[in-house]
Order: C-alpha cells, then sequence, then structure tokens
C-alpha cells in the first residue's frame, strides 16, 4: 500500500498540469491562495531570484531548501491522506447501498401486506351490502310494474273511449285522449311480444286507420255535394288528422288543392283563347279572385298551420308552368320579344306578389332559382355604370323561395330575347358609325382650346345600354342565357373596337426616309462655314417636311386613346358582373380577356401614330444633320439649328398631347418612353453618317447631343413652369441611349497613339460596341481603309479573346472542380464564423 502511494506522489510530482482558464478561476475561488507558487503564471527563474535578490542571501541557502523540503514533506502527507480517504469513501457507498436496498425489500412487503388487507375489507362490504342492493332492485322491479299496470289501465279505458267517440264522430272530444294513448302506446314499444299488448296495439292502429277514412269521407261528402255541413265537425277533424299519420292529411291536401283548381283547368285549356301569353294576366286574376273567395268561405275551416292558401297558389303556379310550356312548345312560332318579355314581366310581377303574401314554408325545394336583382343605380356619364356603391351591396333583396316558380318556363324561350338585343346592339352600332362620318371623334372636344381629351359619347351610351340589358336579363333568368348574353357584349365591344376607335385613327402618309438622296439640296450647302452653319434652315425643312398629323388629328388620337382606355377598364368591371350575376355552374365560362386585349391594341395604336408624327417631324432636321460638312467646321458656336428644330418641334407638340391625355398619364409616359427608344437609336445611325468629322466638327457634334439629352430627359415636364423630375423608366432609356451617342463622338475624338491602345479605350468606354459599328466610327474619323486594317484585327482579336474568355469563365463556374472549390471555401468560411 505505502509502495503504491509513493508512485502515485512520484508521478504527480513528475507531471506538470495546467488548466484552462475557467478552471484555474474556480480553483481560485474555492481555494485562495496568495502563494506565489499556486499563481498559474508561476516562473521559477523569478521566484529563485525573488528569494535570493543579491549574493550576500546565498548564505541562507540551507534554510531555504529546508523549508522547502518540510513543505514538499506537508503536502505528500496531505495528499497521502485525501487519497486514503477516497479509498475509504468507496467502502463507505458499497455499504449504504447495500442497506437501501434491504430497506426497499421491507418497504415492498409492507405494501404487499396492505394491498390484501385492502382486498379483505372489500369482500367483507359486498357481503355486507349484498342484502341493500337486493331490496334496491326489488323496489326498482315494483315500481316499474305498478307504473307498467297505470299505463296498462289508461291504454285500456283509451281505446275504449276512442272507439265510442269514433262512431259518434265527436272529433273534438277525440283529441286528447288521442294524443294521450299515442303517448302511452311509446311506453310499451319493447313489449310488443306480449299478445295482449300486441292486440292493443292493433286496435290503437285500427282506431287510426278508421278515423282517417271517416274524416277523409267527410271532407269528400262536404264538398262534393251540392250544399256543403257539417263544417265545424270538419274543422275538428282537421284537428284529429294533424295528430294522425302526415300521410292521411298530405293525401287530403292534395285532393282538395286539385278541386280547387278543376274550373281554372278548364277556363285555360289550351284551346281557349283566354290560354295564350297576351291574355295571361287573366289567369293571375282569376287566381288572386279564387284565393279572395276561398279564405272568405272555407279559410276557418283548416288550421292556419296548414297554409291552404299558400298550397293552392303553389299548385296554380306548377300547373300554369306545365301548360304554358306544352303551349309555347305548341306555337312557337308566334312568339316574339314584345310578347315574351310581356308574359316574363307580368309572371314576375305575380310571384313578386306572392312572395309578400306568402312566406313559402310548404315549399319542399326551391323549384327555380332566384334572381337577385340589384337596385338601378343612378347613371353617371362617364362614369362607370357597372360600380356600385357598397350600401346598394347591402340593401340587396333577400332571394325569393316565388321566384321562377312559374318563369322557368321562359328560359328556353329567351334566345328570342337575345335576337331581338343583338337587332338592337346592330342599329346602335350602325347609329355610331354614321355619327362618327358626320362629326369624327374627337371634333366636338376640338375647340383650339387646349384641355383633357374626353371620352366619346358614344362609349357611355353603350355600356349603360349594356347596364339596362344585364339588369333585364337577370330578372328573366341567371342561367345558360347569360352566356349568350356575354357572348353579345362581346362581338359588339370588338365592333365598337374595330368599327368607332381603330377605323377612325388618322392615316399617317409614308414618311420620306432619312437616307433618301433629297435633290433640292444645293451644292453650297456642301461649303458651310461655321458662321453659315448657325443660318436658318427652316426653308430647307419646310421643303423636306412629310405630312404631319393636325391639331385636331392629334385631338382625335387622344379622344381615341382615352376612350379605349375607358372601354378597357369598363369592360373588366362588366366582366366581373357578368360573372357575379350568373350562376355558379356557368360564371366560369365567361371571359372578356380577348375584348380587352383589343382595346390595349387600340391604345398601342394611338401611341405609335403619335410617336410616328413626332419622329417624321424630326426626320428632316436629322437628315440635315448628315449633309453638313463637318471636316470643315472650324469653331464650335452655340447648338445647332437642326438641334433647335428638334426642340421646338418637341416644345410646340407635347405639352398639347401631354394635357389631351392628363385622365391617363401612364400612357403619356410610354408615349415618352417610346419616342426616346425609337428616336436615339435613329440618331446614333445618323451619327454613323457625318463623316468624316475633325475634331472641332466632333466637339460642335458632342455639343448637340448634349443639348438634345438635356431636351429630351426635361420632355415629360416640357411647357410646365415648374420642372419636375423624368419618370425613372423614361430617364434611363435616355441617359442609357444618349450616353452611347456621347462615348462615340468622344472615340472619335481620341487621337490614335497605337492600335492596341486606341481599341482598348474604345471598348471600354463601349464594352458592347459591334465590329460593323467600330468600322463605322473608324469611317467618321476619316482613316483610309488601309490605316483601318490594323486598328480593325486589333478589334477582332480583343474580341475573340473577350469571347473565349466569357466561354472559359462559364465552363468553369458549370465543372465540378469548381463546384467543389466552391464548397471548400464555403466549409472555410463557415470555419472562420
Amino acid at each position: 500500500m505505502e509502495s503504491h502511494e509513493e508512485d502515485n506522489l512520484e508521478e504527480l510530482r513528475s507531471t506538470v498540469y495546467t488548466f484552462p482558464q475557467n478552471v484555474q478561476n474556480v480553483i481560485e475561488q474555492v481555494l485562495p491562495s496568495n502563494d506565489p507558487l499556486d499563481q498559474s503564471n508561476f516562473n521559477v527563474v523569478d521566484y529563485i531570484n525573488s528569494l535570493f535578490p543579491t549574493e550576500q542571501s546565498l548564505s541562507n541557502i540551507d534554510d531555504v531548501v529546508n523549508k522547502m523540503e518540510f513543505e514538499i514533506h506537508t503536502i505528500d502527507k496531505e495528499i497521502r491522506s485525501v487519497v486514503r480517504g477516497q479509498t475509504n469513501v468507496g467502502q463507505d457507498g458499497r455499504a449504504a447501498l447495500e442497506d437501501a436496498q434491504k430497506v426497499i425489500r421491507k418497504l415492498f412487503d409492507h405494501i404487499k401486506d396492505i394491498k390484501d388487507k385492502a382486498e379483505q375489507s372489500e369482500e367483507v362490504v359486498k357481503e355486507i351490502t349484498r342484502d341493500i342492493k337486493q331490496l334496491d332492485f326489488a323496489k326498482r322491479n315494483l315500481t316499474a310494474s305498478i307504473t307498467a299496470l297505470n299505463h296498462l289501465h289508461m291504454l285500456v279505458e283509451g281505446v275504449d273511449t276512442l272507439k265510442v267517440l269514433t262512431q259518434k264522430k265527436q272529433y273534438g272530444e277525440i283529441i286528447l285522449p288521442l294524443q294521450a294513448v299515442m303517448e302511452v302506446m311509446q311506453h310499451f314499444h319493447n313489449y310488443m311480444d306480449i299478445p295482449q299488448v300486441k292486440m292493443l296495439s292493433d286496435q290503437v292502429r285500427q282506431i287510426h286507420v278508421e278515423l282517417a277514412q271517416q274524416i277523409t269521407a267527410d271532407f269528400k261528402q262536404a264538398f262534393s255535394g251540392q250544399n256543403p255541413k257539417h263544417f265545424n265537425q270538419l274543422t275538428e277533424g282537421c284537428l284529429v288528422l294533424s295528430v294522425l299519420d302526415p300521410k292521411v292529411k298530405k293525401d287530403l291536401l292534395v285532393w282538395f288543392v286539385n278541386i280547387q283548381l278543376q274550373e281554372y283547368a278548364h277556363l285555360f285549356d289550351e284551346n281557349q283563347d283566354f290560354a295564350w301569353l297576351d291574355k295571361i294576366d287573366r289567369r293571375y286574376a282569376w287566381i288572386k279572385k279564387h284565393l279572395l273567395d276561398f279564405e272568405s268561405k272555407f279559410g276557418t275551416i283548416f288550421p292556419q298551420d296548414w297554409e291552404v292558401s299558400e298550397r293552392i297558389a303553389i299548385q296554380f303556379c306548377h300547373v300554369t308552368r306545365e301548360d304554358l310550356a306544352k303551349l309555347m312548345n305548341k306555337r312557337r312560332g308566334e312568339i316574339d320579344v314584345k310578347l315574351l318579355l310581356y308574359a316574363i314581366q307580368r309572371t314576375s310581377n305575380f310571384e313578386s306578389l306572392l312572395a309578400k303574401r306568402f312566406v313559402g314554408s310548404t315549399l319542399e325545394s326551391t323549384d327555380a332559382k332566384s334572381a337577385t336583382v340589384s337596385n338601378d343605380l343612378a347613371e353617371q356619364v362617364p362614369g362607370n355604370p357597372f360600380e356600385e356603391n357598397e350600401q346598394a351591396e347591402v340593401e340587396k333583396p333577400k332571394p325569393s323561395p316565388f321566384a321562377n316558380l312559374i318563369g322557368r318556363c321562359f328560359e328556353s324561350y329567351l334566345n328570342i330575347y337575345i335576337e331581338s338585343l343583338d337587332r338592337n346592339l346592330a342599329d346602335l352600332m350602325d347609329k355610331f358609325v354614321s355619327d362618327a362620318k358626320t362629326q369624327p371623334p374627337g371634333a366636338k372636344e376640338f375647340d383650339g382650346i387646349e384641355g383633357p381629351s374626353s371620352v366619346l359619347s358614344s362609349c357611355a351610351d353603350l355600356f349603360v345600354f349594356y347596364k339596362k340589358c344585364m339588369l333585364q336579363c337577370t330578372q328573366l333568368s341567371t342561367g345558360i342565357i347569360m352566356l349568350s348574353l356575354a357572348e353579345t357584349f362581346q362581338k359588339y365591344l370588338r365592333e365598337y373596337a374595330h368599327k368607332i376607335l381603330q377605323n377612325n385613327l388618322p392615316k399617317i402618309a409614308g414618311s420620306v426616309g432619312i437616307g433618301t438622296s433629297m435633290s433640292n439640296i444645293t451644292r453650297d450647302f456642301r461649303d458651310l462655314s461655321t458662321s453659315g452653319f448657325i443660318q436658318n434652315f427652316q426653308s430647307f425643312l419646310k421643303e423636306g417636311e412629310t405630312a404631319r398629323l393636325n391639331k385636331e388629328e392629334q385631338s382625335r388620337i387622344c379622344c381615341i386613346l382615352t376612350t379605349a382606355e375607358y372601354c378597357l377598364e369598363t369592360t373588366q368591371q362588366l366582366e366581373e358582373k357578368l360573372r357575379e350575376k350568373t350562376d355558379k355552374c356557368y360564371s366560369g365560362k365567361i371571359n372578356l380577356s380577348q375584348e380587352q386585349d383589343i382595346f390595349n391594341d387600340v391604345i398601342k395604336n394611338c401611341i405609335q401614330s403619335l410617336v410616328q408624327d413626332l419622329e417624321t417631324a424630326c426626320d428632316s432636321a436629322l437628315t440635315v444633320m448628315t449633309k453638313v460638312q463637318w471636316s470643315s467646321v472650324e469653331v464650335v458656336g452655340d447648338q445647332s439649328n437642326y438641334v433647335n428644330t428638334i426642340i421646338a418641334h418637341l416644345r410646340q407638340t407635347i405639352p398639347t398631347i401631354r394635357d389631351r391625355l392628363s385622365s391617363c398619364r401612364k400612357y403619356f409616359t410610354q408615349l415618352c418612353v417610346k419616342f426616346a427608344s425609337s428616336f436615339i437609336p435613329k440618331l446614333v445611325q445618323q451619327l454613323f453618317k457625318c463623316k468624316p468629322l475633325n475634331t472641332v466638327g466632333a466637339e460642335q457634334l458632342l455639343l448637340d447631343v448634349h443639348m438634345l439629352k438635356t431636351a429630351l430627359l426635361d420632355l415629360p415636364s416640357t411647357g410646365y413652369q415648374v420642372q419636375r423630375k423624368a419618370p425613372l423608366a423614361y430617364a434611363k432609356v435616355v441617359i442609357k441611349g444618349m450616353a452611347k451617342a456621347e462615348m462615340i463622338l468622344k472615340i472619335v475624338m481620341s487621337p490614335i497613339e497605337s492600335p492596341s491602345d486606341y481599341v482598348k479605350q474604345c471598348r471600354m468606354r463601349l464594352p458592347d460596341l459591334p465590329f460593323s459599328e467600330f468600322q463605322k466610327i473608324l469611317d467618321m474619323k476619316g482613316l483610309k481603309k488601309t490605316e483601318q486594317v490594323p486598328l480593325l484585327e486589333q478589334f477582332k482579336q480583343l474580341e475573340n479573346a473577350d469571347a473565349a474568355y466569357a466561354a472559359k469563365s462559364h465552363t468553369t463556374h458549370d465543372s465540378p472542380e469548381h463546384e467543389v472549390g466552391s464548397i471548400k471555401r464555403l466549409e472555410k468560411l463557415i470555419k472562420k464564423i
């Protein structure tokens, strides 16, 4: 034991342990010490120097060594005692565990004894309460027996009483005992296997049958004979029937309602003159009079909850619907739209009257879907006629159970209404076309005063007519006929877009191409000096201009554009309303997207016409730019006159168009973007034709391009007293396009020190410059073909190198090695995080 402990001590002495900082901090908190030997940053040399700071202090070295040995001996002793203590603790722990296991076994035995005693106690309790349970069961059985005997006594007496009252037809006295007997019979439902109970049940059933037959016979005798009698007795009989099987009451009511309508079937037979649609009012007048007579004579016989009047009215509706369907099928050729709408309107009024008079509680199912009719809103022209306010949505009436109960028979003939509607719309469209010829669109609005273009009145008239037709059709039916209505609407929306809008756009004559030679340009024009270049070119420009739009034609285009936008938005609303009013099984088939696309195309054509007109006015000025002898320009002056001409034209035209399109500013922005997108590339192509250029000429052109750029950026707000920033999308188009024009001129102005440097500079300024345009730039500099060869070869080499690098980069990014490298870089990044 001693040798083992000594070995452990030696091992501890020979090993230096360094603990983490957090462990060291905990040790210092538990065992605080000021001894330098206990510090984590202990240094042997520093410690020895502190003990022997001078040579004289070495004389005490023996004392220090003895002190150290003593401390070492003391520490060894403490360690040895700790090690021995740990050995004893292990032995004590095992002993404690054995003691705990013994205590657990004793506890388990004790719990088992308690459980056995509890089971014995339960058996004792059962023995004590056995007799009590028997008494309880006996009491229950006795109570049930007494109750059954009482019920049996009541049943026997009740059956006897019912037999006597039935024979005497004393229906008023039968009701209470009959209800009592029926309630008592429910208690014997589980005892039908007992012969006596089964016999009483059969007797009660027989009494029910006799009462039903007897009361039914009384009704038929009273209402079939010439002298009805015993009405009081029939009233009491109705109360009895209410208690009996519901089928008896139903059969009686069917018979009674049918005899009430016998006269109607005779008067309005299909062979009678009164049966046709033009006299349909007489049908409804007859039933109203008959119901009044019935309620005054026989209304008190039947209980109110039987709703006999309502049943008669509903049966009348069924009979009328079937009769009218047969009759219209037989005389289909005689039906015109006027007669059809008359019959439908009168029928709808009658159904509304029934809805006010009756609640429809006797209807087993709603035979016809109700038509939800919206209140006719005040028409706003040119406001959207299909927009409804929230209050109108809330106040929509609830569906009536009587709606289309008769009117359903007209649905298969509603194509006559659609055909009539088609003819009316065709006439309306012809009127619009005729009005457009006598007074072209926009002529009424154009009075020489600038202002916003209004929507054509014909457009508002068309959609107001659509709204009235839709409301009328929904009153007739919301079924498949709505698909036919939608198709008719689509047909005339397309016609309106083509005949009224597209066909009335002014025809712009084809402009003379910018590259076309102009025979009227004099030779003196080539020899213009700087002062001559700044002279007025108005006479030349007038000679080269092509036919342009006048103010009235511009107004017409703007009016057609605003009308097309109104049609587009209103068509969307129309589609939503048609779907809302149509039954769900058909609403999904309504689609007006093609018509919306047509109006979009009209808007695009309007914008294109205005853009083309703007470009046409600028073409001659750009042609002037190409005819100037730019190599002869000696001094840079102000902006050239062709620039003044373009800017003056834009300032004169743009404000008018902007004011006309004030109600649809997004399309004005589109117009500006399209003009810039078309004009700037054309300007760049004309710059390539300005050759050869000297440095001063290039500087003059650069100044002109900069002034055009400024004018284009200010284009959307031209004519405003307060300048506004151009829309971001438009500004990007202008800046990008004009930057290319400026870079081309700067490249032309740059000297050629070496082919490689010049090409690199060119590629840096215009990275996407194609080879063909680079060659045009060299032509603008006035280089000969032989001088261009090294520059073109250098450009091709650099272009091929860029293409090869791009292909290599693309391959590298797609290769597995690249993916692996990316993964490794990602892993390193994660480790750093």
